[in-house]
């Protein structure tokens, strides 16, 4: 049982933490030099889901965190952008699509990203996915299997039992007036399309956090690729992340004359679960050559998939 002070020092650990990110990202987005983008709305599933496109080539879906949106993808995004046509959307009660009455889980979220590629007609593409927009494109990959290509997904788990222990232990302690004392999301509330209504859109995604998910099975399906990126500390653990690569068909020895397996994974070193979209060289680095099919070449020869 932990004590009082212990649960302050865990509770003041994570404000701080968020606190740092969003500076993080903000500073990313305005280094990157981008000017306000003109988006776009497409009324599905009950939503006026805010979405826009940059870039030419194959499609890539870009899936956001919660309490996230758009700019604080910070810089990957253009650099997606520069081999990619890239579609980034704004999830339910976040950035410029308002909340609607109804719960904020995974598979909704994935149900949404499927009816957007509908209605703009984009029959199959990549999807890159970071946090909570991981884990909806792992359940888009699960749900919707024709719609994905290839899946990045950045700090996922597939079973809650699969989050640190500490972080496991936080959540029952978190509180919609805890993050409503948090100077960002004051702000945040002010700038969302609906101030009276964004403490539910926190009831929401706290209640999110509690989801047992517990998709191992369905995780063992499928047959989409799936390049895992995870940071070396992530709220993740490292056995879950490994886990989840091997039931993707990873883990295997390679330089045996075989094709490796189509799915990949990356460890990001020195890097926390905040600090992932902040480093966007690494991640265009690990990013590209998985939608690209390219293989590093070792002294036996391998065949690219």
């Amino acid at each position: 049982m932990k004590s009082k002070a212990q649960s302050i020092a865990v509770s003041g650990l994570w404000i701080h933490t968020v606190c740092v990110f969003t500076v993080l990202v903000l500073t990313s987005f305005v280094c990157a030099g981008q000017k306000t983008p003109v988006g776009k709305y497409a009324e599905i599933n009950g939503l006026k889901m805010y979405y826009e496109v940059s870039g030419q080539g194959d499609p890539l879906i870009v899936l956001h965190g919660a309490y996230m949106d758009i700019p604080s993808m910070g810089s990957i995004i253009p650099k997606l952008a520069e081999t990619h046509k890239v579609y980034a959307l704004e999830f339910q009660g976040h950035g410029r699509t308002a909340d609607i009455d109804r719960p904020i889980t995974y598979q909704n979220l994935a149900d949404d990203v499927a009816a957007l590629m509908e209605a703009l007609d984009i029959d199959s593409a990549d999807v890159f996915g970071y946090s909570m927009g991981s884990a909806a494109g792992l359940q888009l990959a699960i749900r919707h299997p024709e719609k994905v290509k290839k899946l990045v997904a950045a700090s996922v788990a597939y079973d809650f039992k699969g989050w640190q222990p500490a972080f496991q232990e936080f959540v029952p302690q978190m509180t919609v007036e805890m993050f409503l004392s948090m100077p960002h999301f004051q702000e945040a509330r002010q700038q969302s399309q609906d101030p009276d209504r964004f403490p539910e859109v926190i009831r929401k995604l706290i209640a999110l956090e509690k989801e047992p998910m517990a998709w191992e099975e369905q995780v063992k399906s499928l047959k989409t690729p799936v390049l895992i990126i995870s940071g070396d500390a992530d709220v993740a653990t490292l056995e879950h992340t490994v886990a989840l690569f091997r039931h993707l068909g990873g883990g295997v020895m390679g330089d045996m004359g075989v094709p490796l397996p189509a799915s990949r994974l990356a460890i990001m070193p020195a890097t926390a679960h905040t600090a992932v979209i902040s480093q966007p060289e690494m991640l265009h680095a690990f990013i590209e050559p998985f939608l690209l099919g390219a293989v590093p070449k070792g002294m036996f020869e391998q065949t690219d998939y």
